[in-house]
Protein backbone atom coordinates (compact mmCIF):
# COMPACT_ATOMS: atom_id res chain seq x y z
CA UNK A 1 0.00 0.00 0.00
CA UNK A 2 1.46 3.65 -0.96
CA UNK A 3 1.61 6.01 2.25
CA UNK A 4 -0.33 8.71 1.85
CA UNK A 5 1.41 12.01 0.87
CA UNK A 6 0.76 15.13 2.96
CA UNK A 7 1.61 18.78 2.16
CA UNK A 8 3.71 20.48 4.26
CA UNK A 9 2.37 21.02 8.41
CA UNK A 10 1.33 25.11 8.39
CA UNK A 11 3.22 27.09 10.90
CA UNK A 12 0.87 27.94 13.15
CA UNK A 13 1.65 31.67 13.61
CA UNK A 14 1.06 31.96 9.70
CA UNK A 15 -2.62 30.20 10.26
CA UNK A 16 -3.62 32.54 13.06
CA UNK A 17 -2.32 35.48 10.83
CA UNK A 18 -3.98 34.01 7.94
CA UNK A 19 -7.30 32.83 8.87
CA UNK A 20 -8.07 34.25 12.53
CA UNK A 21 -9.78 36.39 11.79
CA UNK A 22 -12.25 34.93 9.30
CA UNK A 23 -12.99 31.85 11.85
CA UNK A 24 -13.55 34.92 13.84
CA UNK A 25 -16.54 36.15 11.81
CA UNK A 26 -17.51 32.80 10.75
CA UNK A 27 -18.31 31.74 14.65
CA UNK A 28 -19.50 35.14 15.42
CA UNK A 29 -21.88 35.25 12.93
CA UNK A 30 -23.44 31.78 14.23
CA UNK A 31 -23.36 32.67 17.76
CA UNK A 32 -24.50 35.55 19.40
CA UNK A 33 -21.50 36.30 21.32
CA UNK A 34 -17.98 37.53 20.93
CA UNK A 35 -16.06 36.10 24.14
CA UNK A 36 -17.61 32.53 22.53
CA UNK A 37 -16.07 32.99 18.95
CA UNK A 38 -13.22 34.15 20.44
CA UNK A 39 -13.10 30.71 22.41
CA UNK A 40 -14.49 28.50 19.55
CA UNK A 41 -11.88 29.64 17.32
CA UNK A 42 -9.09 29.24 19.96
CA UNK A 43 -10.02 26.09 20.48
CA UNK A 44 -10.57 25.54 16.37
CA UNK A 45 -6.69 26.39 16.48
CA UNK A 46 -5.62 24.30 19.43
CA UNK A 47 -7.38 21.21 17.56
CA UNK A 48 -5.73 21.82 14.39
CA UNK A 49 -2.04 22.42 16.19
CA UNK A 50 -3.11 18.87 17.67
CA UNK A 51 -3.93 17.69 14.48
CA UNK A 52 -1.40 19.62 11.70
CA UNK A 53 0.60 15.97 10.82
CA UNK A 54 -2.71 14.76 9.32
CA UNK A 55 -3.37 17.60 7.20
CA UNK A 56 -3.15 16.19 3.53
CA UNK A 57 -3.45 19.47 2.02
CA UNK A 58 -6.82 17.63 -0.18
CA UNK A 59 -8.08 21.00 0.86
CA UNK A 60 -7.28 24.71 1.00
CA UNK A 61 -6.10 25.15 5.17
CA UNK A 62 -9.39 27.45 5.54
CA UNK A 63 -11.53 24.73 4.39
CA UNK A 64 -9.82 22.70 7.10
CA UNK A 65 -9.77 25.12 9.78
CA UNK A 66 -13.61 25.94 9.11
CA UNK A 67 -14.05 21.92 9.25
CA UNK A 68 -12.87 21.70 12.64
CA UNK A 69 -14.58 25.32 13.77
CA UNK A 70 -17.76 23.53 12.20
CA UNK A 71 -17.63 20.75 14.80
CA UNK A 72 -16.54 23.17 17.17
CA UNK A 73 -19.72 25.30 16.89
CA UNK A 74 -22.09 21.97 16.74
CA UNK A 75 -20.54 20.91 20.24
CA UNK A 76 -21.24 23.83 20.95
CA UNK A 77 -24.88 24.13 20.30
CA UNK A 78 -25.77 20.88 21.17
CA UNK A 79 -24.20 21.76 24.78
CA UNK A 80 -26.24 24.93 24.97
CA UNK A 81 -29.71 23.50 23.45
CA UNK A 82 -29.37 20.46 25.87
CA UNK A 83 -28.19 22.05 29.06
CA UNK A 84 -30.09 24.76 29.04
CA UNK A 85 -33.38 24.89 27.66
CA UNK A 86 -35.51 27.96 27.67
CA UNK A 87 -39.55 28.47 28.15
CA UNK A 88 -39.30 30.03 24.61
CA UNK A 89 -37.55 27.07 22.31
CA UNK A 90 -40.09 24.54 23.70
CA UNK A 91 -40.74 22.79 20.81
CA UNK A 92 -44.68 22.15 22.27
CA UNK A 93 -45.46 25.63 22.38
CA UNK A 94 -44.95 28.50 20.47
CA UNK A 95 -46.62 31.63 20.98
CA UNK A 96 -45.46 33.54 17.97
CA UNK A 97 -45.92 31.41 15.30
CA UNK A 98 -48.97 30.08 17.11
CA UNK A 99 -50.41 33.47 16.59
CA UNK A 100 -49.87 33.45 12.91
CA UNK A 101 -52.29 31.45 12.28
CA UNK A 102 -56.36 31.76 12.76
CA UNK A 103 -58.45 28.14 14.58
CA UNK A 104 -58.61 27.15 10.56
CA UNK A 105 -55.17 26.62 10.16
CA UNK A 106 -54.44 29.18 7.36
CA UNK A 107 -52.46 33.09 8.18
CA UNK A 108 -54.08 35.61 10.18
CA UNK A 109 -52.06 38.03 7.73
CA UNK A 110 -51.31 36.22 4.69
CA UNK A 111 -47.36 36.90 3.84
CA UNK A 112 -46.23 40.21 2.13
CA UNK A 113 -44.63 40.03 -1.28
CA UNK A 114 -41.31 39.64 -1.76
CA UNK A 115 -40.07 41.75 -4.89
CA UNK A 116 -36.37 41.60 -3.80
CA UNK A 117 -34.37 40.20 -6.21
CA UNK A 118 -32.12 37.88 -4.17
CA UNK A 119 -28.76 37.92 -5.37
CA UNK A 120 -29.06 42.10 -5.58
CA UNK A 121 -30.50 41.48 -1.71
CA UNK A 122 -27.33 39.28 -0.51
CA UNK A 123 -24.75 42.30 -2.08
CA UNK A 124 -26.67 44.96 0.54
CA UNK A 125 -24.49 45.32 3.92
CA UNK A 126 -27.77 46.69 5.60
CA UNK A 127 -30.11 43.90 4.92
CA UNK A 128 -27.53 41.15 6.48
CA UNK A 129 -27.66 43.44 9.40
CA UNK A 130 -31.34 43.48 9.98
CA UNK A 131 -31.06 39.46 9.37
CA UNK A 132 -28.93 39.07 11.80
CA UNK A 133 -30.91 41.13 14.18
CA UNK A 134 -34.31 38.80 13.47
CA UNK A 135 -31.60 35.69 13.30
CA UNK A 136 -30.36 36.47 16.99
CA UNK A 137 -34.03 37.10 18.53
CA UNK A 138 -34.82 33.24 17.16
CA UNK A 139 -35.06 31.10 20.06
CA UNK A 140 -31.89 28.77 20.71
CA UNK A 141 -33.04 25.79 19.53
CA UNK A 142 -34.54 27.05 15.98
CA UNK A 143 -31.38 29.01 15.50
CA UNK A 144 -28.83 26.17 16.06
CA UNK A 145 -31.08 24.27 13.50
CA UNK A 146 -31.59 27.13 11.25
CA UNK A 147 -27.92 27.92 10.91
CA UNK A 148 -27.07 24.38 10.89
CA UNK A 149 -29.18 23.77 7.87
CA UNK A 150 -29.65 26.44 6.26
CA UNK A 151 -26.08 28.57 6.22
CA UNK A 152 -23.92 25.33 7.07
CA UNK A 153 -25.86 23.50 4.88
CA UNK A 154 -24.91 20.42 7.63
CA UNK A 155 -27.35 17.20 6.80
CA UNK A 156 -30.11 16.58 8.80
CA UNK A 157 -29.39 13.80 10.11
CA UNK A 158 -26.23 14.86 11.72
CA UNK A 159 -27.97 18.13 13.40
CA UNK A 160 -30.64 15.69 14.71
CA UNK A 161 -27.29 13.93 16.21
CA UNK A 162 -26.14 16.69 17.36
CA UNK A 163 -28.91 18.59 18.86
CA UNK A 164 -30.62 15.13 20.20
CA UNK A 165 -33.57 15.77 18.48
CA UNK A 166 -35.52 13.35 15.98
CA UNK A 167 -36.18 14.41 12.06
CA UNK A 168 -40.13 15.23 12.87
CA UNK A 169 -38.68 18.14 15.45
CA UNK A 170 -36.44 19.21 13.30
CA UNK A 171 -38.30 19.96 10.37
CA UNK A 172 -40.63 21.53 13.37
CA UNK A 173 -38.06 23.62 14.24
CA UNK A 174 -37.05 25.02 10.76
CA UNK A 175 -40.46 25.89 9.73
CA UNK A 176 -41.01 27.71 12.91
CA UNK A 177 -37.54 29.21 12.50
CA UNK A 178 -38.53 30.25 9.10
CA UNK A 179 -41.85 31.75 9.95
CA UNK A 180 -40.24 34.07 12.96
CA UNK A 181 -37.65 35.38 10.25
CA UNK A 182 -40.19 35.82 7.36
CA UNK A 183 -42.19 37.93 10.29
CA UNK A 184 -39.08 40.05 11.14
CA UNK A 185 -37.90 40.91 8.05
CA UNK A 186 -41.41 42.00 6.75
CA UNK A 187 -41.23 43.84 9.72
CA UNK A 188 -38.00 45.82 9.71
CA UNK A 189 -37.13 45.03 5.93
CA UNK A 190 -39.16 44.83 3.75
CA UNK A 191 -41.91 47.45 4.71
CA UNK A 192 -38.73 49.79 3.78
CA UNK A 193 -38.50 48.34 0.29
CA UNK A 194 -42.11 48.29 -0.91
CA UNK A 195 -42.98 51.69 -1.95
CA UNK A 196 -46.57 53.02 -0.30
Amino acid sequence: MDPVLSAPAPPPDRLLADHGDALFRYALGRVRDEATAEDLVQETFLAALGARTGFRGESSERTWLIGILRHKLCDHLRKRCLERPLAGDLDSADVVVDGMFAQDGHFVSPPGRWDADPAELSQKAEFWVVFAKCRDALPRRQAAAFLMRQIDDVPAEDICKELGITPTNLWVLLHRARLRLRACLEEHWFVLEIPS
